[in-house]
């Protein structure tokens, strides 16, 4: 009984084997006939094969990258937006398939799960592929722009520069940016083009150090769109480094034009942080905070002026709001670190401090 037990094994493992080996070798047909397909350009045929074959091996990575595309380049969006949420899943750190997927999402309108998968893809990297590098960071702009978060946007652009001439795209999504409108560019107002695009290359000039062509680009748009909402507060943005007074008058300007502009006050705020007029900028900094109580930035400037203004407790207080909005920025913990050794808070403050050295440890990576 026992050697028959043993045979049935035999026999039942052999079975196994054979068709394991069947699999196996069907699976290396089709991929071979797919890679042929999409080579000599059968896209249909193509798209087909590697479903056949991923069907046999659900965890083929190079399969999935490849399908996707296909459906990708033939505006198939749902159907590649499958493939790659698959291949994301069975390669979960390659980071062009999460750009891939996020830019599915865009064409599907799916913006905010797009913006998220962008901004994780094209924080892994994108090996060699510098058009997806291109493509995936320029939608990552203009959604961030559309979600307001103008300040994450323009840092995306300056990675995004790669040469002396830029694309008018991205030269118009870096005006959106500086004159902080929600727009995606498809919807941007006509008669706000032609200002986006003047500030967009004022901007692009000043990042690239090209100071002359910035200046002439800024007195242009001064000249031509003095009214528009924005415009002064890009222009003081050009100024604060050289001539701060003018840019403090530029800012003030912008708030006349429009009493709104959380920006403005900021600025306005930080310059007088950095002046030590304190009194000087707290007005700014508490209506920034009352206009944008979402926003961490007003609650650090505040924080900070209430510190020095020997307001302690109040300080902490919004240095803790500030904390409790953006618990990955070094620059609230550091502030809040100060204000508890301020208010004798020895352990709060090491404890703000270990978090500032972490977090500023994890930037630099």
């Amino acid at each position: 009984m026992l050697a028959a037990g043993m045979m049935v094994t035999t026999v039942t493992e052999a079975g196994g084997q054979a068709g394991r080996s069947a699999t196996s070798s069907r699976f290396e047909r089709l991929a071979r006939e797919a890679q042929k397909a999409r080579e000599a350009d059968r896209l249909d045929e193509a798209s087909g094969l590697y479903l056949q074959a991923l069907r046999l091996r659900p965890k083929w990575s190079e399969g999935w990258w490849y399908a996707g595309t296909i459906f990708y380049e033939r505006d198939q969006y749902r159907e590649a937006r499958g493939a790659f949420n698959n291949l994301v899943l069975a390669d979960p750190k390659f980071g062009p398939g999460w750009s891939m997927l996020g830019l599915c999402e865009f064409q599907l309108k799916e913006y905010a799960a797009s913006l998220k998968h962008l901004r994780y893809g094209n924080s892994l990297g994108f090996g060699d592929n510098e058009e997806l590098r291109r493509v995936a960071r320029y939608h990552e702009v203009i959604l961030l722009n559309r979600f307001e978060s103008f300040e994450l946007a323009y840092d995306v652009i300056l990675r995004s520069f790669t040469g002396p001439q830029e694309t008018i795209e991205l030269i118009l999504a870096l005006g959106v940016t500086m004159l902080r409108l929600p727009y995606l560019p498809e919807d941007l107002p006509a008669e706000k083009r032609e200002p986006a695009l003047k500030t967009g290359r004022a901007a692009y000039f000043a990042a690239t150090r090209r100071l002359e062509e910035a200046r002439r680009e800024y007195s242009e748009l001064l000249a031509g769109y003095s009214e528009i909402a924005g415009v002064h507060y890009a222009y003081g943005t050009f100024l604060l480094r050289d001539l701060p007074d003018e840019a403090i008058a530029q800012f003030k300007r912008e708030l006349v034009i429009s009493p709104g502009h959380v920006a403005a006050r900021l600025q306005l705020a930080f310059e007088y942080i950095k002046r030590r007029e304190y009194a000087s900028g707290r007005g700014y900094a508490e209506e920034a905070v009352r206009l944008a109580p979402g926003l961490f930035a007003t609650h650090n400037a505040l924080g900070r002026i209430l510190l020095e203004l020997g307001e302690i407790e109040l300080a902490i207080r919004s240095l803790e709001t500030g904390v409790r909005l953006a618990p990955d920025s070094p620059e609230m913990y550091f502030a809040l670190s100060r204000a508890y050794a301020r208010a004798g808070r020895e352990k709060d403050a090491e404890k703000a401090r270990a978090e500032f050295q972490r977090l500023e440890k994890l930037r630099g990576r």
